[in-house]
């Protein structure tokens, strides 16, 4: 568990971490080994679940040997963000940060928000959708400095502390 104390915030005890992968955590479908080596450190103080449609067919090869869950979304459904909001609701989204970059994961990053968990919008590079900052508590450019905010939680307190 991640624990962090934000004056004004209040607690975040994080315990799982859901994210997107295209864009949010890949560039053009690869992850750079700066996000690789962030994850596994992750991984080894939290649960880490990925939701992707998997844009480029790359996830498996890109997270393969990481200790993260991967869940393949179906490309088909036109409401993927429906789907990862349901994902979410399987846990308590209080204690879960979120991470995503595109109109598929406004609920995801609502739904955390909302019950007091950690939503962050990332700028990888691919953009990020105006729904997917509206529905955070945080924007972050890069996928290090998304993931800085879990492993070293004081920049996430300084940054959310009122």
């Amino acid at each position: 568990m991640i624990k962090v104390m934000i004056p004004g915030f209040g607690p975040l005890e994080i315990r799982r971490v859901v994210t997107d992968y295209t864009g949010t955590h890949s560039f053009k479908g690869v992850v750079r080994r700066t996000v690789r080596s962030r994850l596994a450190r992750l991984a080894k103080l939290v649960d880490v679940h990925v939701l992707t449609v998997d844009t480029f067919g790359t996830a498996r090869r890109e997270l393969a040997r990481l200790p993260v869950e991967l869940h393949f979304l179906d490309d088909d459904k036109r409401r993927n963000d429906k789907e990862k909001q349901r994902f979410i609701l399987k846990y308590e989204p209080k204690h879960v940060a979120a991470f995503g970059n595109g109109n598929m994961d406004r609920l995801l990053l609502k739904t955390v928000r909302d019950a007091g968990g950690l939503a962050v919008a990332v700028d990888n590079g691919e953009g990020c959708a105006l729904d997917a900052i509206l529905n955070a508590n945080i924007l972050v450019h890069g996928s290090e400095q998304a993931l800085d905010l879990l492993l070293e939680p004081t920049s996430c307190k300084a940054t959310l502390r009122f």
